[in-house]
């Protein structure tokens, strides 16, 4: 086939994927239009067997650690993990202001070490609860969910899709990462407060109320101390070069034991929780993103993509990031431009972590955490405004980025790689 016509091609299966993956046509999961896709750009020669191949290959250890800590987080939740969440969010709240501390806090621990997906399918129901049971407006909360899904899944590489493949691209260990990662998190994340204590002032202030008072959350403290245990088999596994899905995997199995045992759950339930359809479609999207770079993008991008190790370089390189992902959405983005990283040192790949992670907040498009977060509060009958969205992005985003980036800078000169 022709390079421009394959190009084309692939280029169009991939924006019909990221479509459907938001629309769901007909009910239809994600799976269902992106692997007819890849089966097209393999059949036309858009992308070569030895391509995909290739492409099988490094996401295949990425996915199966997702699947393990997506299943980690729906046996978190079906132990009483998060309705301990929201009596502690409730416990004798001081007013709006001090639930907003606590939804913060909550969100960017959940996104950390559950991973975004826990945040958005799992807490943000808890959090749309809790706001209404203590009499606040629940949009500050809800956006909350929304940006910390994204902004607050920078610290592990366990926390999001696009980390998992950074963390393979990078060369570091699961500690050096998270030290390395650390400083930027936070200041994006303090970046992120201020800016919604400043737009969200009046529905904080419209919402005071007096501090709540109930009953003290009951600790779930098996299920804390499986998930520090699986934490510590990460750094473990990650230190002696074994995949850390072993110890995702693990933690797992506990849980899913003791919830089989109890007959809380069967083998088939736990199962489903590794959302097989996501992860087909992720490995479909792999396919498709390999066939639009090898017809022309991957150069296209190599010759305008920012260079350097230097401040003004990282600087740029999250920006670029972060449009791209807008674009394309942040998947494809952290797929497409992670080769370009490879000569520029872990630097750099973190510097397109920030913008593939930190970007999309100004979008719905830009993550699919985002466009799932979108369904879920419609659910709850709150309108969430496409203009308000943008408008609260372009006010977190290029801050949360610009901070996130200088943190990143003297992180790398303090921890180094």
């Amino acid at each position: 086939m022709n390079t421009s016509v394959a190009e084309a091609l692939s280029v169009v299966l991939l924006l019909v994927m990221l479509a459907c993956a938001v629309v769901r046509p007909f009910g239809l999961s994600e799976a269902a239009v992106a692997l007819p896709a890849a089966a097209v750009v393999l059949a036309s020669g858009a992308v070569s067997p030895a391509h995909v191949r290739a492409e099988v290959d490094r996401l295949a250890p990425v996915i199966g650690f997702l699947a393990a800590v997506l299943v980690l987080a729906k046996l978190c939740d079906d132990e009483g993990l998060f309705h301990a969440c929201g009596t502690w969010l409730a416990h004798n709240a001081n007013g709006p202001y001090h639930l907003l501390v606590r939804v913060f806090a909550a969100a960017s621990v959940t996104t950390a070490v559950l991973s975004l997906d826990a945040t958005v399918v799992l807490l943000t129901p808890v959090v749309f609860a809790t706001s209404r049971r203590v009499g606040a407006r629940p949009k500050p909360f809800l956006y909350a969910c929304a940006h910390l899904s994204n902004t607050a899944s920078l610290l592990l590489p366990v926390s999001n899709l696009t980390n998992l493949l950074a963390f393979a691209a990078c060369g570091l260990t699961f500690t050096r990462f998270a030290a390395v990662m650390a400083l930027p998190w936070l200041v994006a994340i303090a970046t992120e407060y201020v800016i919604f204590r400043h737009f969200f002032a009046d529905d904080l202030k419209a919402s005071s109320q007096p501090a709540t008072r109930t009953e003290p959350p009951e600790i779930p403290v098996f299920v804390l101390a499986v998930l520090a245990t699986t934490l510590a088999g990460f750094v473990v596994t990650s230190a002696i070069g074994v995949n850390p899905a072993w110890s995702a995997s693990s933690g797992a199995v506990v849980l899913g034991g003791r919830a089989v045992a109890q007959r809380r759950a069967t083998i088939v339930s736990i199962g489903r929780a590794a959302e097989l359809s996501f992860l087909a479609f992720v490995l479909a999207l792999g396919v498709v993103v390999s066939a639009v770079t090898d017809n022309g993008l991957a150069a296209t991008l190599g010759h305008v993509f920012p260079s350097g190790a230097g401040l003004p370089a990282l600087l740029a390189v999250a920006a670029f990031a972060a449009v791209l992902a807008n674009v394309i959405n942040n998947l494809p983005a952290v797929l497409v431009l992670l080769p370009l990283t490879a000569s520029a040192g872990p630097g750099a790949v973190l510097a397109v972590l920030l913008g593939v992670n930190i970007g999309p907040n100004l979008t719905y498009t830009g993550s699919l955490a985002t466009m799932l977060w979108r369904r879920i509060v419609r659910r709850g009958d709150v309108e969430v405004s496409l203009v308000e969205f943008t408008r609260l992005g372009l006010m977190t985003v290029p801050a949360s980025l610009v901070t996130a980036v200088l943190a990143l800078w003297a992180s790398l000169r303090v921890v180094g790689t």
